[in-house]
């Protein structure tokens, strides 16, 4: 395995790992936000207020994109079989 491949691999790995988490931590930065403006105007500092909207937009992102998501990492898996395969050979 040369070094051009050895950072195809990484570079993959990072994009990919990119991809599937940002759905989750975008929503979930935007709904906190939001939430933390809440509690601000309204002086209410709740610990649960935060985190069980949080937990909630996680598993509705979750069960939408779930599926796309498990395409995404068995498509970097596959990827990573296949040059697995070429190195070996």
């Amino acid at each position: 395995m040369t070094q051009t491949m050895l950072n195809a691999v990484v570079k993959d790995t990072i994009i990919t790992a990119a991809k599937v988490s940002a759905p989750i931590l975008i929503i979930v930065l935007v709904l906190g936000l939001v939430i933390s403006i809440l509690q601000a105007t309204t002086q209410i500092q709740e610990q649960t207020l935060t985190f069980v909207p949080k937990l909630i937009a996680t598993a509705i992102v979750g069960i939408f994109l779930g599926s796309w998501m498990l395409e995404t990492i068995m498509a970097f898996t596959n990827r990573i079989f296949d040059l697995i395969s070429k190195v070996i050979t």
